[in-house]
């Protein structure tokens, strides 16, 4: 690692058209944490996943994944880095292990370490059984399981989730939790964008994007632990936190 923050943002901006999907978004996230954009459809989440993954340039400002910058370092910044999708980026007339380790011979794995891998990742998220099935007969939950076990088999130092949990069964997002946590405990960071307020309880900090609706998103509302969001009242998804996390 280049760097001690696993992002570091300064001044992001992105428009298309008359439409801001981020104005000058500023934000660092520590390496070894868990961070959850929150914020309701149109604050900006996606475009700022996108800009770090380097699927797409900011108009200006710039920014850093593990101190590699997403427009220079482009290539650097796809070696360290982990993505999953609104959709799976899976192949349905492949199986779901042959899926998965083809995602391992793409980061130039061996073959014998991709085969430990995607056995090991398909048992972890309850895979092993359907793992020489066509992944066209796998349910949207399966599916999506199969996705973050892709995502995963080259054990990225930095793992980006665009909403994880999406038709996943309620067992499920807590396995998927055990994994993340799993992951953080060994150094990794994630970052989340997430409605699952169970899931973002757990962040170390939570970035809250808005405002909601309009021509002008990617603006900073609150930033903090969990418990500090539902404290700001500007905060359009704080206010929901409370009952979740339990604060008066």
């Amino acid at each position: 690692m280049k760097s001690e923050l696993a992002i570091d943002a300064q001044g992001l901006k992105k428009s298309f058209g008359t439409i801001v999907a981020l104005d000058g978004v500023t934000l660092s996230v520590p390496l070894g944490t868990v961070m959850a954009l929150l914020g309701p459809n149109g604050a900006g989440k996606t475009t700022f996943v996108r800009i770090l993954t380097t699927l797409m340039r900011p108009d200006s400002g710039h920014a850093t994944v593990a101190g590699y910058d997403v427009v220079r370092d482009a290539s650097s910044v796809r070696k360290v880095i982990g993505l999953t999708g609104q959709n799976t980026a899976i192949d349905d007339n492949l199986t779901g292990r042959e899926n998965v380790e083809m995602v391992g011979r793409l980061y130039h794995l061996s073959k014998a370490m991709t085969r430990r891998r995607a056995s090991r990742l398909l048992e972890l998220f309850g895979l092993t059984d359907a793992a020489n099935r066509r992944v066209k007969t796998y349910s949207g939950g399966m599916r999506r399981r199969l996705d973050l076990s892709a995502s995963l088999v080259a054990r990225p130092p930095i793992l980006l989730l665009d909403e994880p949990t999406t038709g996943l069964h309620f067992a499920d997002v807590k396995q998927l939790l055990e994994v993340l946590n799993r992951l953080v405990d060994q150094g990794n960071t994630v970052v989340l964008i997430e409605h699952n307020l169970d899931v973002i309880k757990q962040a170390d900090h939570v970035i809250d994007l808005g405002p909601e609706g309009g021509d002008r998103g990617g603006q900073i509302i609150a930033t903090g632990p969990p418990e500090s969001i539902v404290q700001c009242r500007a905060s359009y998804t704080g206010q929901y936190l409370k009952s979740v996390i339990g604060t008066a």
